[in-house]
């Protein structure tokens, strides 16, 4: 039998929606708790088991240790153990190469939930989820927009966390997906750096300020990452109780402000380009750390350097609204001129600099680069667009849509 996906889910736009669980503290809580802590020992022992008999794949890793914690983790359930085969199998499927050791789960790390464990009361607002003990129905509340999501959208897996004692579920979902309009106007280019996180091809410097909040630019997100690195050093450094207790509580909370400061970054971009009637143009960073040769002194701030966040948040972003979006190369974004197309070291003259040396033009060289980035995305959303020979759409690429092969000797 084949199962067909509906389709909104094959065509729509992933997204996780966030809910507070509120459950009685005595009976609910502590049966949640117990159905977090069995699940991780549970995928700890498969852990074990995959990395002693190299068996990786989820097909085989279920035929070897599915009997076996069935068996030595009392309480278990049939499809929390499935549960918990695949995703060690989802563990180790991109890291296998880099693992030294077998992976273990923490204790209290969150805990997947599929359509077999939970089941949803959307006129209630409850939900009911498996424990050792058995199905606990829970209350659940959260934003007005994610409540709507949760009653009108089709839902796949969540994911149970216990976070300083305040139990949440998300809950992955699929937005239908809005038809992308065309960029009439052109497109909106925007060059990431380390200096400056963003430069969009209007001119505007990101963070700034455009950006309400309290970070008042990008001098000041430096400043504040300097501050919490020499910080955790000395910490660190120090190892005392007390110093470990304030690094527990500081953990995070840089990852935390930079996740804002792109969402707040990616969010202005999608909203003036939609506002605009353009597209967004990035440049495409992939593998730019092994390209790149940094400084030793430079190095960590290269390596903390969150650009594919920033694209990442952007694209989902554009994706929504309908806008379309567009990936460019980044080679000399920053050393051609945007106007007679001169391409030369010499045009940078010093790092924020561009002065042209054949037409003069002369700018801040993130605002020439995210012009480059622009005028990049024109073309390349042409070529996107571009229809095939035969008639076929660009993305197919089967037999009829490649052209013949080239006899030998012609």
């Amino acid at each position: 039998m084949v199962i067909r996906r509906s389709a909104t889910k094959r065509n729509g736009l992933p997204t996780i929606v966030q809910l507070r669980l509120t459950p009685t503290p005595a009976a609910q809580a502590d049966a949640l708790a117990a159905a977090v802590l069995l699940c991780n020992q549970a995928a700890t022992l498969v852990s074990r088991l995959a990395w002693q008999h190299r068996v990786f794949a989820v097909v085989e890793l279920h035929r070897l240790a599915y009997y076996e914690v069935r068996g030595q983790v009392a309480g278990l359930g049939a499809q929390a153990a499935v549960r918990a085969i695949a995703r060690v199998a989802g563990a180790y499927a991109n890291r296998r190469a880099s693992k030294k050791r077998a992976h273990i789960f923490r204790p209290h790390g969150a805990v997947p939930y599929d359509a077999r464990l939970m089941s949803f009361n959307r006129d209630a607002r409850t939900v009911s989820l498996w424990t050792p003990a058995g199905r606990v129905t829970v209350p659940y509340t959260g934003r007005p927009e994610d409540l709507k999501a949760i009653d009108t959208l089709p839902l796949g897996e969540a994911d149970l966390i216990c976070r300083r004692g305040v139990w949440l579920l998300q809950v992955a979902l699929t937005l239908p997906k809005p038809v992308v309009r065309e960029p009439v106007h052109g497109f909106v280019g925007v060059d990431q750096g380390v200096a400056n996180l963003a430069v969009t091809s209007d001119g505007v410097v990101l963070p700034g300020p455009a950006l309400p909040g309290p970070v008042g630019g990008n001098g000041h997100v430096r400043t504040l990452r300097e501050r919490r690195h020499r910080q955790r050093r000395r910490l660190q450094k120090k190892g005392t109780s007390a110093a470990r207790r304030l690094l527990r509580r500081l953990s995070g909370r840089e990852h935390r402000m930079m996740t804002d400061l792109n969402h707040q970054i990616s969010k202005f971009v999608v909203r003036e380009a939609e506002r605009t009637g353009r597209g967004i143009a990035l440049e495409d960073l992939q593998g730019i750390r092994d390209r790149v040769r940094a400084h030793r002194f430079q190095r960590r701030t290269l390596h903390n350097w969150a650009f594919a966040q920033q694209i990442a948040f952007t694209r989902y972003k554009a994706a929504r609204a309908g806008v379309a979006s567009v990936l460019v190369d980044p080679a000399y974004t920053s050393q051609a001129c945007p106007d007679c197309g001169c391409i030369s070291r010499a045009n940078r003259p010093a790092r924020g600099r561009f002065v042209c040396t054949r037409c003069g033009l002369a700018g801040h060289a993130d605002h020439i680069a995210a012009r480059n980035i622009a005028t990049r995305g024109i073309a390349g959303w042409a070529a996107i667009n571009q229809p095939h020979a035969t008639g076929l759409p660009s993305p197919r690429r089967d037999r009829e849509s490649k052209p013949p092969d080239s006899t030998s000797g012609s």
